[in-house]
């Protein structure tokens, strides 16, 4: 077996474990703290409500959205977004996501620049995510070396994405566990619990930034064989 070969296959290996290893851990890390109501009595609408408020943010709305874990904040909108469960359920697991979507509006507010230079980098990764492998396959089929290296130039800029969303996604859950900490409205155990399910959500960016950097470098090495 050749070493670009054997090279390929541990690839996959490392990709398919750092996959499902985060999905795992973090579907079970949410599962048990969101089966832990908070002594606060909130839902994850109403703590969200109050630290958008706390900050000054009246003016960012909290909508409901269909699915699990599809919580986010748009800055386009000024909206943040949270699903079913996350918006109608009182419960550790709850409050910390939504607090941590809270943390990105609060980001935007007070212009973090990070969080700046990931909403500048969306149009050229939205671009370059769509196209690096048609290129990519195309530099192959033709035996262009240029487009081969133009596709993997396209997705190492999807790569950036990632690594500009890590700083991003951590000061987000540093605001939300700041607030909940200093309104005191979880006692130190589910302080624990939501810091363990921001946690868990923070390594599943780390695992996909990883799983992209570990393919950028097969990638180059395949190029300059």
């Amino acid at each position: 077996m050749a070493f670009s070969d054997l090279s390929y296959l541990w690839l996959i290996v490392i990709t398919l474990v750092l996959g499902f290893g985060t999905q795992i851990f973090i579907k079970l890390t949410y599962k048990k703290w969101s089966r832990i109501p908070i002594t606060s009595g909130l839902t994850g609408a109403q703590a969200a409500r109050r630290m958008l408020d706390a900050y000054g943010l009246s003016n960012v709305a909290i909508n409901m959205v269909k699915g699990k874990l599809t919580d986010h904040y748009d800055p386009r909108t000024n909206v943040v977004s949270l699903s079913e469960e996350v918006y109608n359920t009182q419960s550790v697991a709850a409050t910390a996501i939504a607090c941590h979507e809270c943390g990105h509006a609060v980001q935007h507010a007070y212009n973090y620049a990070p969080a700046r230079l990931r909403s500048t980098l969306v149009p050229v990764v939205n671009f370059a995510g769509n196209v690096w492998i048609v290129v990519l396959f195309a530099g192959i089929f033709l035996s262009m070396i240029g487009m081969i290296y133009l596709a993997i130039a396209l997705y190492a800029a999807v790569i950036l994405f990632q690594l500009v969303t890590l700083p991003v996604e951590f000061d987000a859950s540093s605001r939300a566990m700041a607030y909940v900490k200093s309104y005191g409205f979880l006692p130190a155990t589910e302080t624990g619990g939501a810091r363990s399910v921001l946690t868990s959500a923070a390594l599943t960016y780390v695992a996909a930034a990883l799983i992209s950097v570990v393919q950028l470098v097969y990638l180059l090495g395949v190029a300059r064989r």
